[in-house]
């Protein structure tokens, strides 16, 4: 009887830390589906201009995607695509799960956004991108970042 209680009140706190109101920025519906490429990253020909997006939680890359469940899937067609600044190969690192918020592309009714650290060879700090699964954008490349070459 006390693990269902216990587990009925962290359902509750759970759902109650979500806000009612989404506090995302940058989610256009209206937004073309991405496309893969042949090397299976999305194809993505825009450069942001807004040094807030992907490095800030109010405004993550939208990278949703109709055709699979797969988070890291899409995580990982969207980060395969990016370089350095100079072009230098990145690697990357899943660092947490944060920042819930309200979506009707989720069954639990909220979606959280996945935290990535990047890192490339000469690089003087880490860079933190925030992206987003379960809600559209146009996708795009962040500042200080480029499109790796295939």
């Amino acid at each position: 009887m006390k693990k269902i209680i216990l587990v009925l009140f962290l359902a509750v706190t759970a759902v109650s830390c979500v806000s009612t109101k989404s506090t995302l920025k940058n989610v256009d519906d209206n937004a073309p589906d991405l496309v893969l490429k042949k090397n299976n990253t999305f194809a993505i020909t825009l450069f942001s201009s807004d040094k807030k997006y992907g490095y800030d939680p109010d405004y993550p890359i939208n990278i949703f995607f109709q055709n699979t469940n797969n988070e890291a899937l899409n995580e990982t067609r969207f980060l395969n695509a990016l370089a350095g600044p100079n072009g230098e190969k990145i690697t990357y690192t899943r660092l947490e799960t944060c920042c819930p918020f309200p979506t009707k592309r989720s069954s639990m009714g909220a979606g959280f956004l996945n935290v990535y650290d990047l890192k490339w060879e000469g690089q003087k700090k880490p860079v933190k991108l925030y992206l987003n699964i379960y809600e559209k954008g146009i996708l795009m490349v962040p500042i200080g970042l480029t499109l790796k070459n295939d």
